[in-house]
């Protein structure tokens, strides 16, 4: 199995795990039961989430926080022994492989159903969409914009040889993109522009989105492509952050077409779940105004939820198009993305 990183929680066993939510004397009403969440998510923000959530049901919050593959053999490997009532994990792609090992059950919530637009929930409701991050395109201002670059194709175009920093093919963000484009225009197209962008790298594929961003505003490379909340985060820090955004520019792309491609963080009841009804409470609490405000606030996320808006630094991004494919969609081509990828050498 795969090394697993604990969150400050101790567990007690495979089967029962310690508190790590607010003190029962903190809550606004008393415990009353408990949900034990499994989370690929690492976000400070997630915290006040579960803390808001025992305020207002009294209902304690458990969790393991730790790789969402890690996660996803933890729970198989647990079986119907298992602890876990939802996991929580970021990406398509990681949806699919937890909706593939075979550990997710349905839930049918008019909640969820009202709140959530269609493309963000599994068709059957094995997992949820919690919150987005647009996948975008990003140029040195200094040098401009290059000339015809709108769409994700044109990241293949020649003119932009020696242009084009990139993350690893083994990124799961890259990886949803491909398959995205794989749904859109097929695995041969995907394939042709993979080994058109992979020839159009100016360095081997290294480093993280924040490691993206800076070599753009450095001049290190022209252009590059990253998830929104990344470059939010600059937009809304400190002089130095700021300096750094403002270096940058920034393109929807396929505005024209199909719109720009989105990644979602999401949740699903994992089927041999202890705390059942507590774990449908909090899927529908994580879709509620003042619980997506966390995301859109605390992390520079798009809120799931329909009619809810993002917050300044991610607004002053830009408006947009995105892509109404469905996250099941993106996550049946995952396999077929990873092998064009190693085809292309994008490594």
């Amino acid at each position: 199995m795969k090394n697993l990183v604990l969150a400050a929680c101790a567990f007690v066993s495979l089967g029962a795990l310690s508190g790590c939510a607010d003190d029962a004397g903190d809550a606004a009403v008393p415990i009353t039961g408990e949900v034990n969440i499994y989370s690929s998510r690492h976000y400070d923000t997630d915290l006040a989430l579960y803390e808001d959530f025992t305020r207002e049901t009294g209902i304690k919050v458990n969790r393991i926080e730790a790789d969402a593959d890690a996660l996803i053999e933890r729970i198989g490997a647990e079986g119907e022994f298992s602890p876990a009532d939802l996991l929580i994990t970021v990406d398509a792609g990681r949806l699919w492989r937890a909706e593939a090992a075979g550990i997710l059950a349905p839930v049918d919530s008019p909640v969820l159903k009202e709140r959530l637009p269609a493309n963000l929930r599994h068709p059957d409701g094995l997992w949820f969409g919690l919150s987005t991050r647009a996948r975008i395109i990003i140029y040195n201002k200094a040098e401009g914009a290059p000339q015809g670059l709108a769409n994700y194709a044109d990241l293949a175009s020649p003119a932009l040889k020696g242009a084009i920093c990139m993350r690893s093919s083994s990124n799961i963000y890259n990886i949803s993109l491909l398959s995205s484009i794989i749904a859109h225009k097929g695995a041969a197209a995907a394939e042709a522009w993979t080994k058109g962008v992979v020839a159009n790298f100016k360095q081997a594929p290294q480093g993280n989105d924040t490691a993206m961003i800076e070599a753009v505003a450095a001049g290190q490379c022209r252009v590059s492509v990253v998830n929104t909340y990344y470059l939010a985060r600059y937009a809304g820090g400190d002089a130095a952050a700021q300096a750094i955004f403002d270096k940058v520019g920034v393109i929807f792309p396929d505005q024209g077409g199909v719109g720009t491609h989105v990644n979602v963080s999401g949740a699903g009841l994992v089927k041999t779940a202890p705390n059942r009804d507590n774990a449908v409470k909090f899927l529908e609490y994580l879709t509620s105004e003042s619980a997506q405000r966390y995301f859109a606030d605390g992390n520079n996320e798009y809120p799931a939820s329909i009619g809810l808006k993002a917050n300044s630094s991610v607004e002053a991004l830009g408006a947009f198009k995105p892509d109404t494919l469905s996250v099941a969609d993106i996550g049946k081509g995952q396999a077929e993305a990873v092998k064009i990828f190693d085809r292309a050498g994008w490594n």
